[in-house]
């Protein structure tokens, strides 16, 4: 047996004594949304909004530390070109 969803319809009629606000009848959205007014957008294309800070934060530290390591590697990697060098100069003078 499948258990079915009970739904139940309340009316406030009051909280603490006090009547709730009525509020006007929700009406149904345009055919149209808002999100595809692209004229709306015209300034939001350039400006990031401040919610997205940890998708570039995250990428940001990944970056850095690629670079770190890519630097560091070469680092090493010239500093043993470079002792191998002397030790071949030292061995043929």
């Amino acid at each position: 047996m499948t258990p079915e969803a009970t739904e139940i319809e309340v009316e406030v009629l009051e909280i603490d004594g006090v009547a709730p606000a009525v509020l006007p009848a929700r009406q149904d959205a345009p055919a149209r949304g808002e999100w595809q007014d692209w004229r709306q957008w015209r300034g939001r294309v350039r400006r990031f909004d401040s919610r997205w800070w940890p998708l570039w934060v995250i990428p940001g530290i990944i970056v850095i530390a690629l670079l770190l390591t890519v630097g560091l590697l070469l680092g090493v990697l010239w500093l043993l070109v470079r002792m191998c060098l002397k030790i071949v100069r030292a061995v043929l003078r």
